[in-house]
């Protein structure tokens, strides 16, 4: 086994360096391009979300900088090493949570950590101490000796961090950490990663969870279609859209017509119709103003004038689903719908 990582906690040089890295697969309708070339950095003690809907390469990208899929062009730097040409020396220095998790059903927690722990080359003395640190620190501690499939979402999510976790990496990748968890689970493990970060380790997570990227992550890339659409901190990306988001629910035949008249009555910073969506027959149209609480009267006396009744209106600060829908032409909640 290779020597972990070296400390660069006072290092200028990004703990990953992509560029270009782009992934396509062979279909039988012919080539599928699941990641489009990317450019990005990554620096220590950050948490960096990679958020897009189900499809748009985030997985693909976490995989390939893992070296558990090769690229088909580009290049990466993962931990001071080369991805292609030390794809050993990168494994020993990263930990991976993949989505569906790593844990047996039948094998005792202990065993799982200490296996995991003398797989990367730690002696047994070691192995046994870092689990017992992290079954503290993680909060399942007293559980070493149950199965795994005896564990609850959470408890059992927060074993699989243990084992990407269990050789004392710096950097650690989590694929779609929460999914699956209810509410309480997914706050409790937020403080987690939280805690991971603030004890110097890097995170890199995948997430289509709006409310879990802007929470959790010091920055953000929105990933769609394979590539990279935007990238900045959640409240940088809010920003891009100044004002207030209206959205209202129309008639179909009266949605284009609707957008028509908001432009007469008020300025418009943004309008995007994004079809049926919700009931049937109806539209949801969203419209960007500086000042929405002013604008919805004379909006609604507009309409009314020309027989249009929403079905709904809303009025809120812009989100992260906001951002998404002016990069590209539709919701990341509606992406996700699967």
């Amino acid at each position: 086994m290779e020597t972990t990582s070296p400390d660069r906690r006072h290092s200028a040089e990004p703990a990953i360096r992509v560029r270009g890295l782009a992934r396509s697969f062979k279909t039988k309708t012919g080539a599928v391009q699941a990641v489009t070339g990317i450019d990005f950095d990554v620096y220590d003690g950050e948490i960096i979300g990679l958020l897009g809907p189900n499809g748009a390469g985030k997985t693909t990208t976490l995989r390939m900088i893992a070296t558990l899929l090769a690229p088909s062009a580009g290049e990466a730097t993962v931990a001071g090493a080369d991805l292609r040409g030390a794809p050993r020396t990168v494994r020993s220095r990263i930990g991976y949570v993949p989505q569906g998790g790593s844990t047996s059903d039948t094998e005792l927690v202990d065993d799982e950590l200490i296996l995991q722990a003398r797989l990367f080359g730690l002696s047994k003395a070691e192995a046994v101490a870092n689990a017992a640190e992290l079954s503290k620190a993680l909060e399942f501690d007293g559980m070493g000796r149950r199965r795994c499939g005896q564990l609850s979402g959470g408890q059992r999510r927060r074993v699989d961090i243990a084992l990407g976790m269990i050789h004392r990496p710096f950097l650690i990748y989590l694929d779609e950490p929460t999914t699956g968890l209810d509410p309480q689970s997914r706050a409790n493990l937020w403080e987690h990663i939280r805690r991971l970060r603030d004890e110097g380790t890097t995170v890199v997570l995948t997430t289509h969870y709006l409310e879990e990227a802007d929470a959790l992550c010091d920055r953000v890339l929105v990933m769609d279609h394979g590539g990279i659409v935007a990238e900045g901190t959640p409240d940088e990306l809010k920003r891009r859209i100044s004002g207030d988001v209206i959205s209202l629910e129309i008639d179909n035949g009266s949605a284009d017509l609707a957008l028509e008249i908001a432009e007469s009555v008020l300025t418009v910073r943004h309008r995007l119709n994004t079809g049926e969506n919700g009931r049937a027959g109806m539209s949801l149209v969203h419209l960007t103003v500086d000042q929405g609480d002013e604008a919805v009267v004379p909006l609604l006396r507009a309409l009314g004038e020309n027989g249009i009744t929403p079905g709904a209106l809303t009025v809120k600060r812009p989100s992260l689903d906001d951002v998404f829908l002016t990069l590209t032409g539709r919701s990341l909640r509606e992406g996700n719908q699967s």
